[in-house]
């Protein structure tokens, strides 16, 4: 049953071959093209300044608690038992304020994150559709579907040309 199965993808293939020969393909990297576009790297350095403050906060909270822990399990035995007490409480206090502010800064940011791609997808969406028009491809594949392909059928740079055109 196998070998019928590959004989007619043989056959097919053979058959199909001279159709796809008068095709046009290309590949695109649709990921690369809206991250590497200017709108997106603008973003980036928008998302920075707005978030970096409070990343900063979260690196001081996780290092202050690291400190503690570090001191418990240093010196948590020959420490007085309401000193360890005081410590144990603290450092519970800050892995929760870490984890309530770091599940609130990555909501916030996937918030920017999603408000940012419905603000690009509409003008990748007519990038890529204007440069398949243009060059008269019939057949684009995802490059991730791609194994391999030479750089002359790869439209990457196409389409992020043309979206840092479009305003």
């Amino acid at each position: 049953m196998r070998k019928l199965t590959q004989l007619a993808l043989l056959a097919t293939v053979l058959v199909a071959g001279p159709a796809f020969a008068d095709m046009k393909i290309a590949v695109l990297n649709y990921q690369m093209a809206l991250l590497e576009s200017d709108a997106a790297k603008k973003y980036a350095v928008d998302a920075e300044k707005k978030f970096g403050p409070q990343l900063t906060k979260l690196k001081a909270l996780e290092s202050s608690a690291k400190g503690i822990q570090d001191r418990l399990v240093a010196g948590g035995d020959k420490m007085a038992q309401p000193e360890r007490e005081k410590l144990e409480l603290d450092f519970k206090q800050k892995a929760r304020d870490f984890q309530f502010q770091s599940k609130e800064l990555n909501e916030a940011k996937a918030v920017a994150d999603r408000d940012m791609l419905k603000q690009l997808k509409p003008k990748l969406d007519q990038a890529v559709e204007e440069v398949i028009k243009k060059g008269g491809f019939d057949l684009v594949f995802e490059r991730g579907a791609v194994i391999d392909v030479k750089p002359q059928y790869d439209v990457t740079r196409q389409v992020i040309e043309r979206m840092n055109q479009l305003k």
